[in-house]
């Protein structure tokens, strides 16, 4: 197939298109604009080659344009594209559900709501956990993102760019500290910082949930330690509270696991699911311990277009894929491939400025500082790489409150060939931008 130039678009005619007509607040990663994309490579309109380790943030696990994935919409949007499922229901959403609610850690019996978005789950299992529980307050975690609606802006633990000028925010949400091994932030002094908001803020019977991702998405890749997320479990039991698992990022596969709280042996009471669940068609999931959705008030839960039949066939496609092409064990060896060349960099030209590498199974970032020093991180030159990496056609993006951290989610269903070519431009760009 010709992925030559496209005569009547060009990244820089539709940059200037796209400054008339969208506003300034519209994140532009790249400045580079798509013309087709399969499994782990992108082209843009210039007919440029790029390798894809951003993977439209996480949600392409099982690759851009899979034809399985392809076959099953095409096949679903022949039959019908959305009727409502309150209105007239269909078995394809029925099936999802029964998917989430087999995967999803734990063996307490489970049921599933389907929505459009990770925002939207989690706003839904935060008005669920008040619902039940008939208290207020919230517990979420310094470095969180949980998205852009309003109460999922209150929730994120980052200030800029995600809450300048938004407030006031939603009431009764309170944030205790994260563990950081490598900025120093213990275990210990997080479960110490929620015991302070107990004593100093809201008693824990106000307190009815607690939001947690088992691995930081936008905070840096961060991983909750076992010993942390067995803490959170034990203090929600004595308290009533319940544990919401946002497992957006680091769900459906990426860390090597269906879902990383897997690793840890702890199951939550809700867990939020989103981005590769289908591909990249819009669609999110609520899964929780069935006693308690079942005590959701009839009709409180809902939405027009949450669990369409086009994105619920997508979701199905990617369940076999997934089974079909191990990528389960496939996150696990790009992981592993990706920190030993990233230590190799770190020891080597990248010594004193790649100040950590961090994985879980596939989901991997390293951490950019200034002369080793893990309290001065290095945002300037993470962009830096970034550019680099972009000139010579390998994609990525930042995470961390300084934009210090780069992160891999490259698609699970990368071939050797491409991750190490991959893998070399990003060597080439580090090492470029670290002389330039």
């Amino acid at each position: 197939m010709d992925h030559g130039k496209n005569e009547f678009s060009s990244n820089e005619s539709l940059k200037a298109r796209r400054d008339d007509a969208c506003p300034v607040g519209l994140p532009s990663k790249s400045g580079i604009y798509a013309a087709r994309a399969q499994g782990a490579e992108l082209w843009d309109v210039d007919g440029k080659r790029y390798i894809d380790f951003i993977g439209g943030i996480g949600v392409l696990n099982v690759g851009h344009a899979h034809p399985k994935v392809v076959a099953a919409i095409k096949k679903q949007a022949d039959d019908f594209i959305h009727t409502c499922f309150g209105i007239a229901q269909y078995e394809s959403y029925v099936e999802v559900c029964e998917k989430l609610n087999k995967l999803t850690p734990g063996n307490t019996p489970k049921k599933t709501a389907l929505f459009n978005s990770g925002a939207e789950a989690v706003e839904n299992a935060v008005k669920f956990a008040r619902q039940i529980t008939g208290r207020p307050g919230i517990i979420a975690f310094a470095g969180a993102f949980h998205g852009r609606t309003l109460l999922a802006t209150t929730l994120t633990g980052k200030s800029k760019p995600y809450k300048v000028g938004f407030g006031p925010y939603v009431p009764a949400i309170f944030h205790a500290a994260y563990p950081d091994e490598y900025h120093g932030v213990s275990v210990e002094s997080c479960l110490a910082s929620i015991e302070h908001i107990f004593k100093t803020m809201i008693r824990s019977e106000e307190v009815a949930a607690m939001i947690v991702e088992p691995v930081q998405g936008e905070g840096g890749f961060n991983p909750a330690p076992k010993a942390f997320l067995v803490a959170l479990r034990k203090i929600c039991d004595e308290h009533g509270i319940l544990l919401i698992a946002d497992e957006i990022q680091s769900g459906m596969g990426r860390t090597g696991k269906y879902f990383a709280f897997e690793h840890v042996g702890v199951e939550p009471d809700f867990i939020c699911v989103a981005k590769s669940l289908a591909a990249g068609l819009p669609l999110s999931a609520l899964t929780g311990k069935a006693e308690l959705m079942d005590k959701v008030v009839p009709g409180s839960m809902g939405s027009t277009y949450g669990g369409n039949p086009v994105g619920c066939a997508a979701s199905l496609a990617v369940f076999e894929i997934m089974e079909e092409e191990g990528l389960l064990a496939r996150a696990e060896e790009i992981g592993a491939k990706t920190e030993a060349r990233w230590r190799e960099l770190q020891s080597g030209i990248g010594k004193g400025v790649i100040g950590d590498v961090r994985r879980v199974g596939g989901m991997c970032a390293l951490e950019l500082v200034t002369d080793g020093d893990a309290t001065k991180p290095n945002g300037e030159m993470a962009g830096k790489i970034l550019l680099e990496a972009r000139k010579r056609g390998l994609i990525m993006t930042t995470a961390g409150a300084y934009a210090q951290c780069l992160r891999s989610l490259v698609p699970l269903v990368i071939s050797d060939e491409l991750l190490d070519e991959g893998l070399d431009i990003f060597a080439d760009a580090a090492e470029a931008a670290l002389k330039g």
